[in-house]
């Protein structure tokens, strides 16, 4: 019976998430030759190419996508199994801070692994504004957040990368030849800087009808039918609809969510959460990317 032999299994895992062999080799700290080795070793073991010429590039074959798959499992299975035994059962109190707009969609996904890996984990959670959140890491006052915001100060991973929309309430009706009412969150916001930098470069007119310093605010504006707001689609509920350009409104880059905790850890049950989450979520290490 042939074994899978998990660092090659680890590399193929950091070869998908990078999408190509030259930026993994960077990020496991090999060369891009002995990545290529590697992965013709995989090949010889499972018997099938992993991957197939793409114009210049190489991208994974329909066998490559199945076994990274599985090799996400496999390795989130082994690095669970070695903390259980080293380090025995994990115990403590961990703060983490979410977006008020992923309580419904990330953090209960991040909740329900540590429960399950940390059952003797107590959560203490803090819901808040990104930046809001960040400054609160930055001072200590929590362990770990999720967060919109890109900073190298920190170390984290990329969670979701989820695209950002016109939301307006589901029974808004919108008026094209009159300036766009906008709802928006006060300083400082990435959103509000998405949303009034793509009317300005459309040259769509606007006015903000409604400022509100929080996201509870801002719902309660919408179903008011008070305007439109940009915001990610992590945030899109029945009682909202999308607006996009049939209404005239410009397209939104998208967002992508981080979970970022401090590299001067003074909480040593920090880090172990923190890996075991990007084990479990087969995520790939982000604290050195550039914005």
């Amino acid at each position: 019976m042939r074994n899978l032999d998990l660092d090659l299994l680890r590399t193929l895992t950091a070869i998908a998430q990078y999408e190509t062999f030259s930026e993994a080799a960077n990020r496991l700290y090999k060369t891009q030759s002995a990545v290529t080795q590697q992965m013709q070793r995989l090949e010889s073991t499972i018997g099938q190419p992993l991957f197939e010429k793409q114009g210049r590039n190489k991208v994974l074959s329909s066998h490559g996508r199945r076994l990274v798959a599985y090799a996400r499992h496999m390795l989130a299975i082994n690095d669970e199994a070695l903390r259980a035994l080293q380090d025995g059962p994990l115990e403590g109190d961990l703060r983490l801070g979410a977006p008020l707009d992923v309580a419904d969609t990330i953090l209960p996904t991040l909740l329900m692994h540590i429960a399950r890996s940390a059952p003797r984990v107590k959560l203490e959670i803090r819901t808040d504004r990104s930046p809001f959140l960040m400054d609160a890491l930055r001072a200590g006052e929590i362990d770990l957040t999720i967060s919109t915001r890109f900073d190298q100060d920190f170390e984290g991973v990329a969670l979701r990368t989820s695209p950002t929309v016109w939301l307006a309430s589901a029974d808004y009706v919108h008026d094209v030849h009159a300036p766009v009412p906008l709802v928006l969150a006060d300083e400082p916001s990435i959103f509000r800087r998405l949303a009034l930098n793509a009317l300005e470069q459309a040259q769509v007119r606007w006015h903000t009808n409604y400022v509100a310093p929080n996201l509870v605010g801002i719902k309660a504006a919408l179903r008011a039918r008070l305007g439109v707001t940009a915001r990610s689609v992590e945030l899109l509920g029945p009682e909202m609809r999308v607006l996009g350009e049939k209404e005239g409104l410009p397209p939104l880059p998208d967002v992508t969510y981080f979970l970022w905790i401090r590299r001067d850890l003074i909480n040593p049950l920090t880090r172990q959460v923190y890996d075991m989450l990007r084990a479990n979520l087969g995520l790939a290490q982000q604290g050195d990317v550039t914005a």
